[in-house]
């Protein structure tokens, strides 16, 4: 039997799809998050399907599993699958993993792509106005790196630093994403080569504008303090605040004076159009701007809130003290979710296993989000780390999924500590074992270590 999506949702085709989730005894979102509205949007991405032991639905719940547990194995995925199939009096034909692996490359990115940043605008939606600062949205940006295995069809697509020697290095992407200060909660993602044209951290941010609107304030590093992004978020009506870019220099004897070393000044429109932009576009930019910058704090912030009554700089250096949120964000996604080291061997199946990580982490973030709605907290006071622990060790449990009102009690129980201007150094104190780098493809140091052998052995 095949189901064909697309239209409007039939009702029983929605059935259909609400009898699969029902099913479910997975750490899935559908469990947890599953409203009229996040049902019909995964409806709306269905692929033609034909009634398999893998049908949409649930192997994006397994995948969502995968993600969310320290073994993430699609062996660890299929043998979970047959556990609960078994319990339930149905047949295991095989726990092979090909059947499953078929199913993942089967699930279209966009459906991936869409419940995530579905979740995203939900949550941004859905959140307490006292939790934005002085009444606007805060959305900040950065950029990170991701590694993958050493395929050749991974290292086309995203080759390895030029700076490691062919066959010992490991592709790597760019990950480039804009997250909500107040919530937490991944808007948007663009990801990329880490190296060559049109695939710098910018680049990839000026396909995400759209994830910014009217009124709100982006927070980002020095690298996105330049005139085209600036102008570009001004002509959108988004406020910026940034630190200055080590290139310009800033001279407050100039420009009309706020106080002191706070000023405002005009950034003319820089003369060599940039490759990526047409002549009509170039012309479209006005010739200046007006930006305010002030030091503060030790640092130099440029910000186009140009009103110091309204916004004394004191509070700007708060408010790009909390830029940091972001840096924890991403933490969370590579290293306590595990995103840091992809495992798919293909192109496709990276930018989908990707998007998967990323809507597992929206939804955990939606979890906090309503737990501190019910405690009466901010959910930045929230532990990722705790809420990942708890929401899979109770959805693992089927007498216990219906029972969400007591897991956001338990989820809103453990707070962050607040450690306002803590530093710490990237650094390790644990030595590595003296094992010696791999200065040579994998398959020639194997051939070496047999060609020793086998003289030791003669």
């Amino acid at each position: 039997m095949r189901h064909r999506s697309g239209g409007r949702v039939g009702e029983q085709q929605r059935q259909g799809i609400q009898r699969q989730t029902n099913g479910l005894d997975a750490v899935d979102f559908f469990n947890v998050l599953t409203d009229p509205e996040l049902l019909a949007v995964t409806e709306a991405y269905l692929p033609e399907h034909r009634e398999r032991l893998y049908p949409p639905t649930e192997t994006l719940s397994m995948f969502l599993k995968q993600v969310l547990e320290e073994d993430g194995s699609c062996q660890k995925a299929v043998n979970d699958w047959a556990t609960r199939r078994a319990r339930d009096g149905l047949s295991v034909a095989s726990v092979n993993t090909g059947a499953y692996c078929r199913a993942r490359g089967r699930l279209p990115v966009d459906m991936v792509m869409g419940l995530t940043r579905h979740v995203a605008d939900q949550l941004s939606r859905q959140a307490q106005p006292g939790w934005r600062w002085r009444g606007r949205k805060v959305k900040v940006v950065d950029g990170t790196g991701i590694s993958m295995p050493d395929t050749r069809e991974n290292q086309f697509c995203y080759p390895q630093p030029s700076s490691q020697a062919e066959g010992v290095g490991f592709p790597l992407a760019r990950l480039t994403g804009v997250v909500c200060l107040s919530t937490g909660v991944l808007l948007d993602a663009a990801i990329g080569r880490s190296s060559g044209k049109q695939s710098s951290e910018l680049d990839l941010f000026r396909g995400m504008v759209g994830a910014l609107s009217d009124g709100d304030v982006l927070l980002a590093d020095a690298l996105y303090a330049n005139y085209w992004t600036i102008a570009m978020l001004q002509a959108a009506g988004v406020d910026v605040v940034c630190e200055q870019h080590g290139s310009r220099d800033t001279d407050f004897r100039c420009g009309q004076s706020l106080g002191r070393r706070d000023h405002v000044v005009s950034w003319p429109k820089p003369k060599a159009r940039p490759a990526w932009m047409t002549p009509e576009q170039y012309t479209a930019f006005a010739d200046q701007i007006r930006m305010r910058e002030v030091k503060v704090g030790g640092r130099i912030l440029v910000t186009t809130l140009l009103n110091p009554r309204r916004v004394p700089k004191a509070e700007l250096s708060r408010l790009y003290a909390r830029r940091w949120n972001i840096e924890l964000d991403l933490r969370n996604i590579k290293t306590t979710l595990g995103m840091d080291v992809l495992s798919c061997r293909t192109p496709e199946m990276v930018r989908k296993e990707l998007w998967v990580y990323l809507l597992a982490y929206n939804l955990i973030r939606l979890l906090m989000a309503q737990a501190a709605c019910n405690a009466g907290v901010h959910p930045r006071e929230l532990s990722f780390k705790h809420t990942v622990q708890i929401a899979v060790a109770w959805l693992s449990q089927p007498n216990l999924t219906g029972v969400k009102q007591e897991l956001l009690r338990l989820i809103a129980q453990l707070r962050v500590g607040n450690r306002p201007g803590r530093i710490e150094p990237r650094a390790r104190k644990r030595r590595p074992k003296s094992y010696p780098w791999l200065k040579a493809p994998r398959d020639q140091a194997r051939q070496r270590l047999s060609r020793r052998a086998y003289r030791l052995a003669a």
